[in-house]
């Protein structure tokens, strides 16, 4: 387990409790937290790729920078009838003082928007239980304080099991030198739709592709052989890159596989065009999201909650 040794509490009254939390695990110290509390020491990790990580059961939130959680909160997911999604979303908006289009002009400070279709992250009342119209609320003071560390298209995972980082192997994806894949559809490579920003991988093992989409546009494509069954969705975001190569932590969105480890042998399952690789391997960087999963990228096909992506607002 990561120690918190140096997370204060915060509660979500006007004066913030400065209370030591001691060296419990992370499970145990968000566990602790009573409903419109948060924790916050962004000191522990001064730099590195953010991954916000909420889960659904427990109704926390924990943001992790370079791997390792600086902040955690209560939050308020969807009410019965208003569920919120799980899977692997960016942040596609940002606004301080926002209103509800959808729901009689209701506030939403610090609002970070994650679909187009009305779920966001935001502040909010924070009851203890799930009793939003979707969205995931936030005690104001940890709304605020996420709100000035994040930026457009950092990744959000909602999973409804614990979803805790582990070290795991550079995806064989990415790995160039490997025989070519056989030809399953055209590869498609237009990096200039979208010149920077942070960088997103999808793999659809029924599908048999991938998708890369950097500042949330989709820039290229390609086919993916997979040799057995997938089961599950994963998420893997890279930490670092470094003299020793480069390393990943993994994240399981499925109950089923939560708290596995993938080997490394379960890459040598898939294979993509040797053109597709290394041109992805070109401009992979520190925060660069890679997720596969089970689930179809085509809208309705599965009929799964699940969400692998959401990029651009509908016309």
């Amino acid at each position: 387990a990561i120690g918190l040794a140096a997370f204060a509490l915060s509660g979500s009254a006007a004066a913030a409790q400065q209370v030591p939390v001691g060296t419990g695990s992370v499970v145990e110290t968000v566990a602790r937290l009573k409903a419109g509390q948060y924790v916050w020491a962004p000191e522990i990790a001064p730099s590195g790729p953010l991954l916000l990580v909420i889960n659904l059961k427990s109704q926390r939130a924990v943001l992790f920078r370079n791997g390792i959680p600086i902040g955690a909160s209560t939050v308020s997911t969807g009410r019965p009838g208003y569920s919120t999604p799980t899977g692997v979303f960016t942040i596609l908006q940002k606004h301080v003082e926002h209103y509800s289009s959808k729901y009689d002009n209701a506030p939403m400070p610090y609002m970070q928007r994650l679909t187009w279709g009305g779920i966001a992250l935001h502040a909010g009342h924070l009851p203890g239980y799930p009793a939003s119209h979707g969205c995931i609320r936030l005690p104001l003071g940890f709304a605020k304080l996420l709100y000035g560390v994040t930026r457009l298209s950092m990744t959000v995972v909602i999973a409804r099991v614990e979803a805790t980082p582990m070290i795991a192997p550079t995806p064989g994806l990415l790995i160039a030198g490997k025989p070519a894949a056989p030809a399953i559809g055209p590869v498609e490579w237009h990096p200039e739709r979208s010149p920077d920003g942070p960088v997103s991988i999808v793999v659809s093992a029924v599908d048999r592709r991938a998708l890369v989409l950097r500042n949330g546009v989709v820039i290229g494509s390609a086919p993916v052989t997979v040799d057995g069954p997938v089961t599950g969705t994963w998420a893997y975001t890279l930490r670092s890159i470094d003299a020793e190569g480069q390393h990943w932590l993994r994240l399981s969105l499925d109950s089923k596989e939560a708290g596995s480890h993938v080997p490394r042998e379960e890459w040598q399952r898939f294979d993509a065009p040797e053109v597709f690789r290394r041109a992805v391997a070109q401009i992979v960087e520190p925060g660069t999201t890679v997720v596969v999963t089970a689930d179809s990228l085509q809208s309705g096909a599965t009929g799964s909650p699940a969400t692998v992506l959401e990029d651009q607002p509908p016309n």
